[in-house]
C-alpha cells in the first residue's frame, strides 16, 4: 500500500539523502581530528547535519576558526570524487521539474556539487548551502531559503532528510511533508521514514512512497 504525499517542490538534503559520503567524510574529520589535537569519535558524534564552521568552533579558538575550516573543507573536497549515488536518488532527482527540485546541504556550494557529480545525481540550478545562510540546520533557514528561490511556500513542499538536525530544521520551517531517508530517521517524527529513494516516485503533483519503514511515527515492520 502506497502513501500520496501531495506537493508542488521537492527539497533534498544531500549527504545521506542523494549521495553516500559518510566515509569519505568521516575520513576527512578524523584527519582533521587529529590535526587539531581532538578526540576524532567526540568529532563524529556531533558533526552530522551541521556545517563545518559550527563543528569546527567547538574545538578550536575563535581566532583559529577560519584557518580550520578551511582545512576541513580542502580535506573533503579531496574525497568527494569517492561519493555514491544513494539508490534511486538520481533517477528521483531526474524526474523533477527544475523549477520544483532544490538541494539544502550543510556543507559548502563547490563540495556538495561535487559530491552530486561524482555520484551521477543531476545537480539542481537551486542548492543552499553552508555560506549562504546566516544559520545552518537545525534551524529552518537553509529549507526557507531554497523555498524563496523556487518561489513556491515551504507548506507546499517536500523534504527529504536523514539526520535529527535536517529533520528538526524542516519541521521548524513548517514544511508541508517530511520523508525520513534510511534507519537514521526513524523515531524523528517524519511523516514516512524509506529506506532509500527507489521507494519515492514523482507524479507530477506529488510524491508516490511505497515499502515505508515507518509512517507518522508509528513503526510499521510489515513492509
Amino acid at each position: 500500500m502506497s502513501v500520496f504525499l501531495p506537493c508542488r517542490a521537492v527539497l533534498f538534503d544531500n549527504d545521506g539523502v542523494l549521495v553516500d559520503s559518510k566515509r569519505a567524510g568521516e575520513e576527512a574529520w578524523i584527519e582533521w581530528a587529529h590535526r587539531y589535537g581532538q578526540d576524532p569519535e567526540t568529532v563524529l558524534d556531533g558533526m552530522h547535519g551541521r556545517r563545518s564552521r559550527e563543528t569546527v568552533a567547538l574545538y578550536v579558538p575563535a581566532d583559529e576558526v577560519d584557518e580550520a575550516v578551511a582545512v576541513i573543507d580542502g580535506l573533503e573536497l579531496e574525497t568527494a570524487h569517492t561519493a555514491r549515488a544513494i539508490p534511486g536518488a538520481a533517477e528521483l532527482v531526474a524526474s523533477l521539474p527544475e523549477p520544483a527540485r532544490a538541494v539544502v546541504t550543510s556543507a559548502t556550494r563547490p563540495l556538495a556539487a561535487a559530491r552530486l557529480a561524482a555520484a551521477g545525481v543531476p545537480v539542481p540550478r537551486v542548492i543552499v548551502s553552508a555560506e549562504q545562510v546566516e544559520r545552518g540546520k537545525p534551524a529552518p533557514d537553509p529549507y526557507l531559503a531554497a523555498a524563496r528561490q523556487l518561489s513556491i511556500p515551504i507548506s507546499e513542499c517536500a523534504i527529504f532528510e536523514d539526520s535529527e538536525n535536517g529533520i528538526r530544521a524542516a519541521r521548524a520551517a513548517g514544511v508541508g511533508a517530511l520523508v525520513g531517508v534510511s534507519a537514521s530517521a526513524l523515531g524523528l517524527g517524519c511523516d514516512v521514514v524509506i529506506a532509500d529513494l527507489t521507494h519515492a516516485r514523482w507524479t507530477g503533483d506529488g510524491l508516490e512512497i511505497a515499502g515505508e519503514l515507518e509512517r507518522a511515527g508509528a513503526p510499521d515492520h510489515s513492509a
